[in-house]
């Protein structure tokens, strides 16, 4: 009778289990194909939960990626860098209707400072971009970069699958502003543009590697007004021109292109618009593009590494208390950090 009983309670656990697994598999079903079929709130929902830092969302944010995984890879990646105040929403607003205009479907991914109060995203360059956040054609997302580096927010590559499922083929990523770690951006883009202020003070910025040998297109932006601010514009674009001569040329075989132009002027960004397309154009029928893509995907690969050792080490039992100890240990300068770490992975299991 026991036993009977036991083997009926290990039938009714494995049905349980097994109808929570389909109950989830559904439930993924059906949100991937609200996404693929346009659902903007399907879409927003979805990149919440990849946003999510809950331990009980991981699961399922893995599971809606690998039911969309085959209605990705189809659109192609801007991504944008540049000083704060260098105008790159204003010129990310005038782009993305550039290409509305061509017939494309926009996404923009606009990665903001966070709140350290809240975690929240503090600028929402979804009130900066009002007419494009208004076209039947566009998607217009804000998100906090955290305390992640490279000037992008954690689960901004995830984002980017999510909406090249939902059927937008030209997705523009906006970064923090500039600086060493920005290049990250370049990591998940097919084309990097890199704007800049005329005489703004940022040409070391420029200069320094990590930055100016990744760009694909330098832009010196607000090329307007008087004469003399135009000349401006043209005299610290060549200087630029000539920092990149003294920099080793591009992994993926093409120079960058260098010029001037105007957020505030439509025609002269549907101009660059263009120049970019043809660009990338070009590079896809050269292979370089294709080049490009398994070298990011080598370097996602990496950083995902990175990313699963870290979480399966803070996921060991005891890790919390021996970080706490070691945290305390570091307030009063008791232990050299490296030797530290090292001696307390060693003690977990």
């Amino acid at each position: 009778m026991a036993k009977d009983l036991e083997n009926e309670a290990r039938r009714r656990a494995v049905r349980r289990i097994r109808d929570a697994k389909a109950g989830l598999s559904s439930e993924m079903k059906a949100w991937s194909e609200r996404i693929q079929a346009g659902d903007r709130v399907a879409l927003a929902k979805g990149i919440s939960l990849i946003e999510s830092h809950r331990k009980e969302d991981r699961g399922p944010s893995e599971a809606l990626l690998s039911a969309l995984s085959s209605a990705t890879g189809k659109s192609l990646k801007y991504g944008f860098t540049g000083v704060p105040g260098v105008g790159k929403s204003t010129w990310i607003e005038a782009a993305g209707m550039a290409l509305i205009e061509k017939g494309h479907r926009v996404a923009v991914l606009a990665v903001d400072p966070s709140s350290r109060r809240t975690g929240g995203s503090m600028l929402g360059d979804k009130t900066r971009m009002a007419a494009l956040s208004q076209q039947p054609s566009a998607f217009v997302r804000p998100s906090p970069t955290g305390d992640t580096l490279g000037g992008v927010a954690r689960a901004t590559s995830e984002s980017v699958l999510l909406c090249e499922a939902a059927g937008f083929d030209r997705i523009l990523i906006e970064t923090v502003g500039v600086g060493q770690s920005e290049t990250e951006v370049r990591r998940m883009s097919d084309a990097f543009v890199l704007l800049m202020l005329p005489g703004g003070g940022d040409g070391v910025q420029g200069i320094k590697r990590g930055i100016l040998e990744w760009a694909d297109v330098v832009l010196m932006n607000k090329a307007d007004g008087p004469k003399e601010r135009i000349e401006l514009a043209k005299s610290s674009l060549s200087a630029y021109q000539g920092a990149l001569s003294l920099l080793p040329p591009p992994l993926d075989g093409a120079p960058p292109v260098f010029g001037t132009g105007s957020a505030l002027d439509p025609t002269s960004v549907a101009v660059w618009v263009d120049r970019i397309e043809t660009r990338l154009e070009s590079a896809t029928e050269s292979g370089q593009l294709a080049s490009r893509r398994r070298r990011q995907q080598q370097d996602m690969l990496n950083a995902m590494l990175k990313t699963e050792v870290l979480l399966r080490t803070q996921n060991k039992p005891g890790f919390e208390a021996a970080w706490q100890r070691l945290q305390k240990e570091a307030e009063h300068q008791q232990t050299i950090p490296f030797d530290a770490i090292r001696r307390m992975l060693d003690g977990l299991n």
